[in-house]
């Protein structure tokens, strides 16, 4: 396993490590599902390989179920921080495209003044997921995993995921920098239940 894996968001500035998915749930006045940060090693297969690397997640989905992903935002927002920034956030399921399969359920915040503005353009028609939108543009950057999670499914990611009961998840949070390691988006990842 990478020795980046162990390293923590104390890089970022101090926030939950369920941001940005805790501040859509404080908006929508929903009690966040029960979580715990678990170990890498604790995730059975195929969530740690899909889950523990340092890899964009689209990718990784769409090369594990053999097909492209399209995305559907669920909620989103653009604001300006304190600092200046132009931030845009949103809640978001992965599909298979053709299948309308869901493949992950995220929340992720991205910083778009450090986005060229063709990219911002794509990031904002709301279509195509970050990872292939990057990939594509050529732009350089790293993926930072800072913590895995377990979650108990709650009555909203089982909509979204279109699972019934309550069901055990795991998920990552994520951290993307550019070339000069600033923050480019901060992402929760949670896969749905996978039959082996």
């Amino acid at each position: 396993m990478p020795k980046a894996l162990a390293k923590t968001i104390s890089a970022l500035p101090a926030r939950s490590l369920l941001h940005p998915l805790d501040d859509f749930y404080a908006r929508a006045g929903l009690a966040l599902p029960a979580v715990e940060e678990i170990d890498a090693l604790a995730m059975p297969e195929p969530y740690r390989s899909l889950l523990a690397h340092e890899s964009d997640m689209t990718s990784t989905l769409e090369k594990f179920h053999g097909h492209t992903l399209h995305i559907r935002v669920q909620r989103s927002r653009r604001e300006r921080t304190a600092e200046g920034h132009d931030v845009y956030c949103r809640e978001l399921v992965l599909l298979a495209n053709g299948l309308e399969q869901p493949v992950e359920f995220g929340a992720i915040q991205m910083f778009l003044d450090r986005f060229s503005a063709a990219v911002q353009v794509e990031i904002l028609a709301e279509h195509r997921p970050l990872g292939a939108i990057l990939n594509a543009s050529g732009l350089k950057y790293t993926s930072r995993p800072a913590g895995f999670l377990r979650f108990a499914s709650d009555p909203f990611i089982n909509g979204l995921l279109q699972l019934s009961g309550v069901q055990i998840l795991y998920g990552r949070r994520n951290t993307l920098f550019n070339a000069r390691h600033e923050p480019l988006a901060e992402i929760i990842e949670i896969l749905p239940p996978i039959q082996s």
